[in-house]
């Protein structure tokens, strides 16, 4: 099948195709300049608006398609407090103004103070916005992608690329996050029918 011609690749030949695929999309083109353009400390963007792109280029869909929002996360542990991160969503507003889809940003270095009270369980203090990526529900969905001064992409996948080529949303038991793993990927599939949710 056509839209599994990466699948099985070397990662190097993947991360190849997954960069090629990200660079030419209008949409992350675009957020990746003015993201970069906010200067903010380990900053990417990471999760569906990437994944989703590459299946929407591999399937025939348009850029954009079944993508609600692009996730930008940042890491910055100098104030953790609520009105800090608040100041940097202000502060980023106008550089994303215009774009087809909003541009969500979070700090990583503050997620632990919230995730309890959201979710009912504790969560690990992050290191780093790519340490983050790997307590995501589902290792498919840990990838993070940043623009750097030369305008090279550089990528983050701590669990590989080949889920997102073979089209498999696999779960990441590294946390109890089944209900998540699994309403993703119930979501996912009513856009890519294509895809397999491994059970969790």
């Amino acid at each position: 099948m056509d839209h599994l011609r990466y699948s099985g690749l070397s990662f190097e030949r993947q991360r190849t195709a997954f960069l090629d695929i990200v660079s030419a999309d209008p949409l992350l083109g675009e957020t990746l300049k003015r993201a970069r353009g906010l200067d903010l400390p380990d900053w990417l963007v990471v999760s569906g608006a990437l994944y989703n792109s590459v299946w929407n280029h591999l399937t025939g869909k348009p850029s954009g398609y079944g993508i609600r929002d692009v996730d930008l996360f940042y890491f910055d542990e100098s104030d953790l407090s609520y009105e800090a991160e608040d100041g940097v969503i202000a502060r980023a507003a106008p550089a994303f103004a215009g774009l087809p889809l909003p541009v969500e940003i979070r700090n990583q270095a503050r997620v632990h103070l919230w995730y309890p009270l959201k979710f009912g369980r504790a969560c690990p203090r992050y290191t780093s916005s790519s340490h983050s990526l790997g307590f995501f529900a589902s290792q498919t969905h840990a990838v993070g992608v940043r623009m750097d001064n030369d305008s090279q992409l550089q990528l983050v996948a701590p669990f590989g690329l080949d889920d997102i080529f073979a089209f498999r949303i696999t779960p990441n038991r590294v946390m109890d996050n089944r209900q998540t793993h699994e309403t993703k990927g119930a979501q996912a599939r009513e856009n890519w029918p294509e895809i397999t949710v491994v059970p969790w």
